[in-house]
């Protein structure tokens, strides 16, 4: 894998904390610090990853196997990081993506249980040492990140489990940013809009300041 000369920005967070809106905010960030960057998500981000992603996120009658809800998830991702991801932090560019791969431990390993060692597996054999440099976790209680996601559109086939899956789903966002502080940064999604977005401001100039300090 490459040595970056780009930065690669992640967010994260359970259903209904604002990564639509947030992500709009911290792209306009970027925008006014003069850095070429692109936008993209996952799964997805490529013709390819998204079919997969729907297949992943439509609702079906069929039980989907964990084993290959994982290995979806992990082969949408291989495409986009050689499309998308890879090319653009070689061309020095920064990449802002909407969930990468701590929503597949958050997911498919504290929602469906699957074993972390499974999944750190395939994160090294589709990543090598590809990481995040700053992975922002917009955090708020399930119960009113639900709420607001029921005014949504007709819920995806994730959106449709049960409350006791979104927590495990937070309980592993945060277990990960305890671990690995240097890269993580919990944003309180709960609060107003504009005191996100002052956080969020807040996160990004630090890591602009320790990045430009390198």
């Amino acid at each position: 894998m490459i040595v970056k000369p780009g930065k690669f920005i992640t967010v994260e967070g359970g259903e209904g904390v604002g990564k639509t809106t947030n992500m709009a905010f911290i792209q306009s960030w970027l925008e006014r610090q003069g850095i070429d960057h692109i936008k993209t998500r996952e799964p997805g981000g490529t013709p390819l990853a998204e079919d997969i992603r729907e297949l992943l996120l439509s609702p079906r009658d069929e039980a989907v196997n964990e084993n290959t809800e994982l290995l979806l998830m992990f082969a949408a991702r291989a495409q986009h990081l050689a499309e998308v991801i890879v090319p653009a932090l070689e061309r020095g560019q920064w990449v802002l993506c909407d969930r990468f791969t701590d929503a597949t431990y958050a997911y498919q390993g504290g929602g469906r249980g699957v074993a972390m060692e499974k999944i750190a597996l395939l994160e090294n054999l589709v990543q090598e040492q590809l990481r995040p440099d700053l992975t922002l976790i917009l955090d708020a209680p399930v119960a009113q990140g639900l709420e607001r996601a029921s005014k949504r559109s007709q819920p995806d086939r994730f959106e449709q489990e049960k409350l006791d899956f979104f927590e495990q789903v937070r309980e592993c966002y945060l277990s990960r940013a305890k671990k690995i502080p240097m890269q993580y940064r919990i944003v309180d999604a709960s609060q107003s809009l504009a005191q996100v977005q002052l956080d969020l401001g807040e996160q990004l100039n630090q890591f602009m300041e320790a990045s430009c300090n390198e």
